[in-house]
């Protein structure tokens, strides 16, 4: 069961246009909380944030933002605080991935990544978190992934963005818990959304088993944060590999991670 919040918050979540953003979107919209919705699609937030508001009767912003701009999370920080709303909920959710060998994908894209799926959730987390520890409530969820807890060849650099947004994450948790604030950290495991497109996913081996939906991997994750939880693992065949991953060789979980990046014969 959820745990209502006991005040009206504030969420403000990235990458809400699709996937798992719009489910995380809809759970807290239905436990009576505003948003301020924000990805570079403007025309899917708009039309989001007037679904949500007209069937919650809650108020939902949207906010065109490019994330992996250098100036911009302090860029929304500044147009969130201009329009007069006050963060108690930071969802990082924006992030993506590619798939292929460090030496052949493209350079610029791989530093990209960095930035939205490393610096931008680090520079939110530090524009809101202060604010949230002065107020001794509400708290950040960072969706990482399952690839955090291993080395991923064929997706080196998407792997080493999530493991280090799971090792923020429970750092800044044992930091804030004793204030009244969460961070928690949601680490699905496949999941089909446009993300697996946008990472050409789709027809590799990771695909074959252990997929959830973007619907139960949201609820998972909202559920975990309202239970104030460090780390979420939606999934049983997830919450296995995690778990494997501890007790495994690196080498065997390295090789292993490669033959799921391959694609299906």
């Amino acid at each position: 069961m959820t745990t209502p919040s006991t005040a009206r918050r504030t969420v403000l979540v990235t990458g809400a246009s699709s996937g798992i953003g719009v489910e995380l979107a809809r759970l807290f919209a239905a436990n009576g909380d505003d948003l301020v919705l924000v990805a570079r699609r403007e025309d899917r937030l708009k039309a989001l944030a007037g679904e949500l508001s007209a069937r919650h009767g809650i108020n939902a912003h949207a906010v065109a933002a490019d994330l992996a701009a250098p100036d911009g999370p302090k860029e929304l920080a500044l147009a969130i605080g201009r329009a007069g709303h006050v963060v108690d909920v930071l969802v990082n959710n924006a992030g993506f991935g590619l798939r292929g060998t460090f030496a052949k994908l493209p350079l610029d894209r791989q530093l990209e990544m960095i930035a939205v799926n490393v610096t931008a959730p680090t520079a939110l987390a530090g524009l809101f978190l202060r604010g949230m520890l002065a107020r001794g409530r509400g708290g950040v969820l960072n969706v990482a992934s399952l690839a955090a807890f291993q080395a991923g060849p064929n997706m080196a650099v998407y792997y080493a963005t999530k493991a280090y947004l799971l090792s923020l994450s429970e750092a800044l948790h044992e930091e804030a818990r004793a204030k009244g604030v969460t961070v928690t950290a949601l680490c699905p495991g496949p999941v089909p959304t446009e993300f697996s497109s946008v990472a050409d996913l789709g027809g590799t081996r990771l695909f074959k088993v252990g997929v959830v939906s973007a619907e139960a991997v949201a609820k998972a994750g909202f559920d975990g944060f309202q239970k104030r939880q460090a780390i979420v693992i939606p999934g049983g065949m997830s919450k296995v590999s995690a778990l494997m991953t501890r007790v495994m060789p690196r080498g065997v979980t390295r090789r292993i991670a490669e033959a799921l990046q391959d694609v299906k014969e």
